[in-house]
């Protein structure tokens, strides 16, 4: 019963945030709409933003399966993706007050796929700790920046097509890089 309250009150926030924006939502409404008691709402998270700092992280590890094995376009192609499913609701977070929680939010999901990426490498290519912090940077920066220009244009510029023509652009890139950290000492 715990896992159900827990996915209704998750469902009923984005719910919400896709008809207005973040600041705009309450704990009162999330519990009206899902028919619970208040006490259920905070025996699963302490305010708003643990809710949805919650929501970020599993709609991450949702994207950034492992099955994507350091494919950076696939897991940036996956993120816009789902971003576009939930369009609104991105633009209400990101417009809202709580705009600093979420890129963190975007930064650490950012960290987590270049991660997940260099670690596929890894296995492959010998990449010092070093060379693993400099092209964690790089790519995060890199992605994060693209994120939020995108988001700053209000999600209304053709991503897929420009992302597909960086794809092609940079293919092989990130495994060059990888094969290049074992030159390093």
């Amino acid at each position: 019963m715990s896992s159900f309250t827990k996915d209704a009150i998750k469902m009923t926030f984005v719910s919400l945030l896709d008809q207005k924006p973040l600041n705009q939502i309450t704990v009162k409404m999330i519990v009206e709409e899902c028919g619970i008691n208040r006490n259920s709402f905070y025996y699963h998270y302490s305010d708003i933003p643990t809710l949805l700092e919650a929501i970020l992280i599993e709609k991450a590890d949702a994207i950034f399966k492992p099955e994507i094995n350091g494919n950076i376009c696939g897991c940036m192609t996956a993120a816009v993706r789902v971003a576009l499913e939930n369009k609104n609701a991105v633009m209400h977070i990101f417009n809202s007050a709580n705009r600093e929680s979420f890129e963190r939010s975007l930064d650490r999901m950012t960290e987590r796929a270049v991660s997940n990426c260099i670690d596929f490498y890894a296995a492959v290519y010998t990449i010092s700790d070093e060379c693993r912090a400099a092209v964690l940077q790089y790519y995060k920066s890199l992605l994060v920046g693209f994120a939020i220009d995108w988001l700053n244009d209000g999600m209304n510029n053709e991503i897929s097509d420009r992302l597909k023509c960086i794809c092609v652009i940079f293919d092989g890139t990130f495994e060059n890089m990888m094969r290049n950290c074992g030159r390093i000492g």
